[in-house]
């Protein structure tokens, strides 16, 4: 029992300890493929929930890697369906961001530190739902440094 208690307190060590490595949320194959075709809109007063991009700030210039931080908010008392969420970079073709991010989704939004984004600007568009059904679509812009 003590040697087990020993590895452990060993292992919760080495998880504190351990600092957050950056993960790649677009890579640059991606960023070169051409910006998708069309009109990036979005739907005017909504009852589905709120998308608010809290962490790189939308369209002010970053450098990477950064934290990659979105808040969902339900209305009306409603929750937030954490596995309804996608997040597409728009390019041609659409790129499905959504399995990286996988454990950084939750109901409260998305937490993704030290994000590695190449330099440039990035369009991303985040669909989330409430369990009602009720769907938002909403449309950031990263900007990176070069």
């Amino acid at each position: 029992m003590q040697s087990f208690l020993r590895i452990l307190t060993l292992l919760i060590s080495l998880a504190i300890c351990t600092p957050v490595i950056a993960a790649p949320l677009i890579v640059a194959k991606e960023a070169a493929l051409p910006p998708a075709a069309g009109v990036l809109a979005t739907r005017g007063i909504s009852r589905g929930p709120s998308v608010k991009m809290a962490s790189p700030e939308p369209d002010v210039a970053v450098s990477s890697p950064l934290d990659f931080k979105v808040i969902f908010e339900a209305r009306g008392g409603d929750k937030i369906d954490p596995s309804s969420v996608k997040v597409i970079y728009m390019k041609s073709p659409f790129v499905d961001l959504t399995p990286r991010l996988k454990n950084a989704i939750s109901a409260n939004g998305i937490d993704f530190p030290k994000a590695e984004v190449p330099p440039g600007s990035h369009t991303i568009r985040i669909t989330v739902k409430d369990t009602e059904g009720r769907e938002t679509n909403s449309v950031q812009t990263l900007v990176v440094n070069k």
